[in-house]
């Protein structure tokens, strides 16, 4: 990751005052580009030139749309993906146009997004989260090209991710995979852990996936003295949510 007022201070400040002018240059250039969430020399001219940062919020749907541009033509079935996701989050309507001007953000893939991701290495349930957003997205169109694939792999390593771990979970979304289950076992467990029914609407599956997530997340339970048993049990039970609520998806169709 590059700073750039950082390096533009400890040069300034080395010029003026040799070590102990580069070292307070240094200092001060690091909080300002914290403060203005500086990565790069391209988000310091887009600042200079009144552009504004990139919200935490809209990450997700700058990745979504940054993926849908990607191998060139942004199709209708990119444009339903991104709908679904917000639907998905329960999205109002405010929030459904700032992930619209964010999704349209990713398409011109003007922003840096290197350190965005790597902050949340410590997060590894909203990493798993945005990772299996973005297979989605890269699957919408029922294909997965080149350019995609190499985002994908990016970004999960900036994330923290192995490669053959960024596949196997790409894996799950293929077309091949989205196969109805033979028996319905897996299908009636799904509905348990979600604590819905076969006659359940599709808006009552999602509601209740959005609050058990909201309930269960580990990322909540950082800095309350948790120990590392209680967040591994909250890791494996979303995980089991996210399972059980992508084999009800399929099956629904949804």
């Amino acid at each position: 990751m590059l700073w750039p007022v950082t390096v533009v201070g400890t040069a300034a400040g080395f010029a003026l005052a040799h070590i102990p002018g580069g070292i307070l240059g240094a200092l001060l250039g690091q909080l300002v580009d914290r403060r203005l969430d500086l990565q790069s020399w391209a988000d310091l001219w887009a600042r200079l030139r009144g552009k504004a940062g990139l919200a935490e919020g809209d990450l997700l749907f700058v990745l979504l749309g940054r993926l849908a541009k990607a191998d060139g033509r942004v199709q209708e079935s990119h444009i339903n993906q991104a709908r679904n996701e917000m639907a998905l989050l329960g999205l109002g309507e405010p929030a459904r146009k700032q992930a619209i001007a964010a999704f349209g953000r990713g398409k011109a893939g003007k922003d840096s997004l290197q350190g965005h991701l790597r902050r949340l290495q410590g997060q590894p349930t909203t990493a798993e989260g945005l990772l299996r957003a973005c297979w989605r997205m890269a699957w919408a169109d029922g294909e997965v090209g080149a350019n995609e694939r190499q985002l994908l792999l990016d970004w999960g390593s900036w994330l923290g991710w192995t490669a053959p771990r960024i596949r196997a979970l790409g894996a799950e979304y293929a077309p091949a995979s989205r196969v109805l289950p033979q028996a319905n076992d897996a299908y009636e467990n799904a509905l348990r852990v979600l604590g819905v029914t076969g006659a359940s609407e599709v808006e009552q599956i999602k509601q209740a996936y959005r609050r058990l997530l909201s309930r269960h997340h580990p990322d909540k339970l950082q800095g309350r003295g948790a120990s590392e048993a209680q967040v591994r049990a909250a890791t494996e039970r979303t995980r089991e949510l996210h399972g059980a609520f992508e084999v009800i998806r399929r099956r629904r169709g949804f």
